[in-house]
């Protein structure tokens, strides 16, 4: 989507290729598995058709902790690697955040990504892939909307909920995945796809007002 140079807002009218969707691989654990169900999304975002998708990893990120000495809520990022994550924000027009669940909750890595940029979240729409065991990263999930929700950002409901993360791999480590969750992928993208146009000139209004 083509989009103005200074705020990041989609310019409107003319030819438009489909929204772009960044899948967001939240664990930088070494051996993690969110990386191996990034990518299993990836296939099924290609086949759905919908959008143009690319994944960004975290760990590659390496964003620090949040190190700017002003306020994400300015807007004026001192340091190149915070510079290049808003900009990877601001070409976006969905996300899909693929998150373990440690301890009740998503990770540091996830919330650290989010806190470094703020206003650029608005109007967003987001999905989720959640790994664990029975309950299958769903507290996670929970926890992360109350900070999406203050981000201003519109989390789907439908989702992509694996429990029992190791039984969806097959021995060599690659996903195995049921036509439930196949189809539980395809749904939550469905969701993002629809708003695409209804939500354009809110995101132009945000963007303004950033």
């Amino acid at each position: 989507m083509e989009r103005d140079s200074e705020s990041g807002a989609p310019i409107l009218g003319g030819a438009r290729s489909e929204p772009a969707l960044e899948v967001v691989i939240g664990s930088t654990r070494p051996g993690r598995v969110a990386g191996t169900l990034a990518h299993w999304l990836l296939g099924e975002a290609e086949r759905h058709g919908g959008f143009q998708v690319d994944v960004v990893d975290l760990a590659t990120v390496n964003h620090p902790q949040f190190d700017q000495p002003l306020r994400p809520l300015l807007g004026r990022y001192q340091h190149e690697h915070t510079r290049g994550w808003s900009a990877t924000i601001s070409r976006t027009d969905a996300f899909v955040f693929v998150i373990p669940s440690y301890d009740y909750s998503f990770n540091a890595a996830t919330k650290n990504a989010l806190d470094c940029r703020n206003r650029g979240w608005a109007c967003e729409p987001l999905g989720f892939v959640s790994l664990g065991g029975v309950a299958a990263g769903a507290r996670a999930v929970r926890m992360l909307k109350q900070v999406m929700s203050t981000l201003k950002m519109k989390s789907v409901f439908e989702a992509g909920t694996i429990p029992f993360v190791s039984q969806f791999l097959a021995p060599d480590g690659q996903p195995h995945a049921k036509d439930v969750t196949s189809q539980a992928a395809r749904e939550m993208l469905d969701e993002p796809a629809r708003w695409e146009e209804p939500r354009r000139p809110l995101r132009r209004a945000a963007a303004s007002a950033a």
